[in-house]
């Protein structure tokens, strides 16, 4: 009791224990979770099952403390928002949503809380679970609150201090009162889910309309999620170059978030549980061996367990594949385009130069990105085809074409800026598209500029961005098909035709362009 500044010489009536233990337990969120049984795992498969075997500790695990201490911090106003990012098995849920919820509730007279899931069986599971905390013997002993009897459903429950609590689907509406406390757990199903930008869309607009909708003006939130997709609510709103470090961010919702992300197995300095680089997370329950069987998918490795969708050695391309130039050689040019023809609407337009060796190596040479209106990557297009005097730009046929071509010829006219256009149907899916360059760049056939940002390539075909890709494919499936507009080496040894003679200008030798 040393801890409450009593001296031990004290001598404890019965009612000074508990007067003592209540308000400690009150006073500190940790404290609190060591005093009572944790509901973990129900006795029986029944969803309507109450009786659940517990959990009782004398020490909590460093990221266990960490949560708690967090929580608290949060709830006095110390932190305005917390994300927390932890692999699977970790028991982030338990000690934010069947701890923290009956304890914030217990001490806060009429605050409510509203928990959110994926599916609202998930998120009535957590409430049946921080409700049986609740009807345990030593929480009534500890907070002084107890489960009303005409509110008691496991999705709705409400104590006798006017606190009242709410779990649901995200996708399935939220209604009723609004929340003094917002816990968002696991917004995205699995996989399939997140692969699908229309379930990201969908989940995104519930949690911005419907969720957030819910809390009081300033209400702290609780977003915990382990990382299926870049795109997911979490990569919504961290900072577009965030790369797993733990902190106060401002995010891209307009709110400030604090961001504790501990991945299986530390692997950036200034941890957040000031782990060293290779250390494991719960070592008193996970060791090493423990991890070593979900490394074999680097994209669930990364995503799940690491907390950073986009695994450094990549899946559809890998980084080694991808050659580096220092010098360019003798190459012929061919530009590839991406058009996001809404202004500020989430894509980017990306407009790339390629030149092609005598031996048909393929070298990125320069790039150009931007969210802009169709104004301003029209004049940049334009500034490429005057600098590099490409035989032909490439483009996805069909709606864009239409939307794209005219006011490009006009302006190609009236800058002189003339280049061939040629426009290739959009066929298949974007990995079905992108094989050609991919197998291009497996044998060593692609460089990149020195220093050049592959973080689009590696996370391809799941990251939240593809508009490179998109342009590299462009290329990779003119050289697969032989388009007439691409010259090789190969082609010099054929009989030359009304293409060759049309954009190759003179003879084999002095068609080559020199860097």
């Amino acid at each position: 009791m040393s801890n409450l500044g009593l001296s031990p010489a004290y001598e404890f009536q019965p009612s000074d224990v508990i007067a003592a233990r209540s308000e400690l337990a009150k006073r500190s969120l940790s404290d609190f979770a060591l005093m009572v049984d944790i509901p973990t795992v129900p006795l029986s498969e029944d969803e309507e099952e109450d009786r659940f075997e517990t959990l009782h500790q004398s020490k909590l695990a460093a990221h266990h403390e960490l949560i708690c201490h967090s929580i608290q911090k949060l709830v006095l106003g110390e932190l305005p928002n917390l994300m927390l990012l932890f692999p699977p098995g970790s028991a982030k849920s338990t000690y934010a949503d069947v701890v923290a919820v009956p304890w914030f509730m217990g001490v806060n007279p009429r605050h409510n809380v509203i928990l959110a899931s994926y599916a609202s069986e998930i998120a009535k599971k957590q409430g049946r679970r921080a409700r049986q905390l609740i009807r345990s013997k030593s929480y009534e002993g500890l907070i002084g609150a107890t489960l009303r009897k005409d509110q008691n459903a496991a999705d709705e429950w409400a104590l006798d201090n006017g606190s009242e609590f709410m779990a649901g689907g995200l996708l399935s509406g939220l209604t009723g009162n609004r929340a003094h406390l917002g816990i968002l757990d696991d917004p995205i199903r699995g996989r399939e889910a997140a692969e699908s930008k229309t379930i990201r869309d969908k989940t995104w607009d519930a949690y911005v309309d419907d969720f957030c909708s819910r809390l009081v003006p300033g209400a702290p939130q609780i977003m915990i999620l382990t990382r299926w997709h870049e795109d997911d609510p979490a990569g919504r709103i961290l900072p577009e170059n965030w790369d797993g470090e733990s902190g106060l961010f401002n995010g891209r919702d307009g709110r400030k978030w604090m961001v504790l992300c501990c991945p299986a197995i530390c692997d950036r300095p200034n941890d957040a549980l000031g782990r060293e680089i290779g250390e494991t997370l719960w070592p008193e329950w996970f060791s090493h061996t423990h991890w070593e069987p979900f490394k074999t998918n680097p994209r669930t490795w990364a995503s799940l367990y690491q907390q950073r969708p986009s695994p450094d050695e990549g899946t559809f391309f890998q980084r080694d594949w991808f050659q580096k130039w220092s010098r360019l050689p003798a190459v012929r040019y061919y530009g590839t385009s991406d058009y996001a023809v809404t202004d500020g609407g989430g894509d980017y337009t990306v407009l790339t130069m390629w030149g092609i060796a005598a031996n048909g190596d393929i070298y990125r040479v320069e790039q150009w990105k931007g969210q802009t209106a169709s104004d301003e990557w029209i004049e940049a297009q334009l500034d490429l085809v005057k600098k590099y005097k490409p035989l032909a730009f490439f483009g996805e046929g069909g709606v864009i074409q239409k939307a794209v071509e005219p006011m490009l010829k006009r302006r190609m006219r009236e800058r002189n800026a003339h280049c061939r256009l040629e426009w290739l149907p959009s066929v298949a899916d974007k990995p079905t598209r992108a094989r050609s360059f991919q197998a291009m760049a497996s044998t060593g056939r692609v460089h990149f500029e020195q220093g050049a940002d592959l973080s689009e390539f590696l996370v391809f075909p799941a990251g939240k961005h593809d508009d490179e890709v998109d342009t590299a494919s462009l290329i990779g499936r003119a050289i697969d098909q032989a388009h007439p507009a691409v010259v090789t080496e190969q082609q010099n040894n054929k009989p030359r035709d009304r293409w060759d003679r049309k954009f190759d200008g003179n003879d084999e030798e002095s068609s080559w362009k020199a860097a």
